[in-house]
């Protein structure tokens, strides 16, 4: 390598297999350079979470970035972690909010694993807004009677006052935004996306409900359809089309998969762990987030295990499943190739992914996928280390 890659460590099991990873499956192979941030809880903390910001600066400064999962703490997590100054927020949506990219995630098939959506038959690829809505919200708890309000004053100096509700007791309040300019990039990168992978563009919001909110997310999507894609589109045989996200999901449901699914924020924060799932497991989800320049952040979409890292801690050997850790990296390894011109890092990349392909399909599984093989398929559990291992020695 030449140019290094930003590397941002996490948190818990997924932290213990980033090290793993890279002693048994990428530095025996690879003359690995990486620009190293450390995102894990504490380091935040000890930084007050200005080594997320320097990382993703890092990220939009070399181009590539790999990410292991990290904790974004709540109140259970502030009484396990008493020395936390704040509730920092997830370091995800401050790296996105920097970036102002598209997460799209995808699933990872296996011909030995059936989705549990039976007549899914392509991978569906979730195309997430990385911006905003409940990630850039603010909060606000009130144990009396009153009335809130919403209020924004313009930098030319008007004034525009909404009333949001009146209570006669405690409540809870929230207020969420979205920027013109970010929704506009979103909508590109999703029709671009498409055409790269010559695939049906689905978007859906619920406009019916937050008629100005997701409005102006589904007026800025038809808007650059119409004026910039829809004649590319049409050449290519492909479809764009906005539906309502409940009628979408049912819409999903019923399909075979093959297309993608662009969702704002939070719906695709839930609906890209309801493919993973469907489609096998959690552990089986890649994820890119793509920024209009170009600039690429490879990531699992899974948490940080939790479970299995206490049982690690105790001792135990646990089989948890590092597949979309491993190609967070191998996307990483391939994008810094691609942009580098080093044919032998992109090759490789490839190579990793077919090793762990292939020896999933051989049978040897983590403890998460052997009861979703198609019955009759002889598997054999193994843990983290052993799965690894079986990986190297087909690399």
């Amino acid at each position: 390598m030449t140019t290094p890659i930003v590397e941002m460590d996490g948190d818990e099991m997924t932290r213990v297999l980033w090290g793993m990873i890279k002693e048994k499956l990428i530095e025996p192979f690879v003359e690995l350079k990486t620009e190293y941030y450390d995102l894990g809880l504490l380091s935040r903390n000890a930084t007050d979470d200005r080594v997320t910001v320097e990382a993703a600066e890092a990220t939009r400064r070399l181009g590539v970035a790999v990410k292991c999962a990290t904790i974004t703490p709540n109140r259970q997590r502030m009484e396990e972690y008493p020395e936390l100054k704040k509730m920092w927020p997830s370091p995800n949506g401050t790296i996105r909010a920097i970036l102002d990219g598209t997460a799209f995630r995808a699933p990872i098939v296996l011909p030995c694993i059936h989705p549990v959506v039976k007549n899914w038959k392509k991978p569906i690829t979730i195309a997430r807004h990385a911006y905003g809505d409940v990630y850039k919200a603010v909060d606000l708890a009130t144990d009396e009677p009153g009335t809130a309000t919403l209020s924004f004053r313009g930098a030319g100096g008007e004034e525009k006052t909404l009333d949001v509700q009146s209570v006669d007791g405690p409540a809870v309040w929230q207020a969420q935004h979205n920027r013109a300019a970010s929704i506009r990039s979103f909508a590109r990168s999703c029709f671009e996306y498409a055409i790269t992978r010559r695939q049906d563009l689905w978007f859906s919001t619920k406009d019916t409900i937050a008629k100005v909110y997701d409005g102006e997310f589904k007026r800025i999507f038809a808007e650059e359809y119409e004026s910039g894609y829809r004649e590319k589109f049409e050449e290519l045989g492909l479809t764009y089309f906005y539906t309502l996200i409940d009628d979408a999901v049912a819409r999903v449901v019923r399909s075979e998969g093959g297309f993608i699914w662009a969702l704002k924020n939070y719906d695709g924060d839930v609906m890209s762990d309801m493919v993973a799932a469907a489609f096998g497991s959690l552990a089986m989800m890649t994820s890119v987030l793509v920024s209009p320049d170009g600039t690429m952040e490879f990531e699992a979409s899974h948490g940080t295990v939790t479970k299995h890292y206490y049982r690690y801690l105790k001792g135990e050997q646990t089989s948890t499943n590092p597949m979309a850790t491993i190609f967070a990296w191998t996307g990483a390894l391939r994008r810094r190739g691609e942009m580098d011109g080093i044919s032998e890092l992109v090759r490789f990349g490839e190579g990793l992914e077919k090793a762990c392909l292939d020896t999933l399909q051989s049978g040897v599984m983590t403890g998460d996928l052997i009861p979703l093989a198609e019955q009759g398929f002889e598997t054999r559990k193994v843990n983290s280390v052993e799965f690894l291992e079986a990986v190297a020695a087909r690399l």
